[in-house]
């Protein structure tokens, strides 16, 4: 999956912010952006509405999260959390509902990254797999279980 042009539309700061709707928010961060964002454009499917070196912006259905650099949080208080961190989302789970896993786990596998578990159908009905990006993050590509 190809990505767009590095800084291509990129949006008006104060306009986007004012206009992201009430709701749950998800900012990553990542000791290398650009593989991560190739690896979520690849393997998850997502599309990529705008990056730069150090900021990007992406989408996967309904959903839309960022992603930073730690460069970008230099002066932020997350930087003393995650430097020196080989694995970035121990004891989370990022979720896309709707995903189909069998896909998403061929995809990671084809990408040549971790899979946790593959593609099981769950208790609580849904199939799933766990799928690790370059960093340590967990993605949990879902679908609901038939009948």
């Amino acid at each position: 999956m190809s990505l767009p042009p590095k800084g291509e539309r990129r949006p008006d700061p104060m306009s986007y912010g004012a206009a992201i709707p009430s709701g749950f928010g998800v900012n990553l961060l990542y000791a290398a952006l650009e593989p991560a964002l190739r690896w979520q454009a690849e393997v998850l499917e997502a599309q990529v509405l705008y990056w730069e070196d150090h900021f990007v912006i992406v989408r996967w259905g309904p959903s839309t999260w960022f992603a930073h650099s730690d460069w970008s949080y230099r002066d932020h208080p997350m930087t003393g959390a995650v430097q020196g961190v080989e694995a970035r989302g121990p004891g989370a789970e990022l979720r896309l509902y709707g995903l189909d896993p069998d896909a998403a786990e061929a995809r990671a596998r084809t990408a040549g990254t971790p899979v946790l578990a593959g593609a099981l159908d769950k208790p609580h009905g849904l199939r799933e797999s766990y799928l690790l990006d370059p960093e340590g993050y967990v993605w949990v590509p879902g679908v609901p279980l038939s009948g």
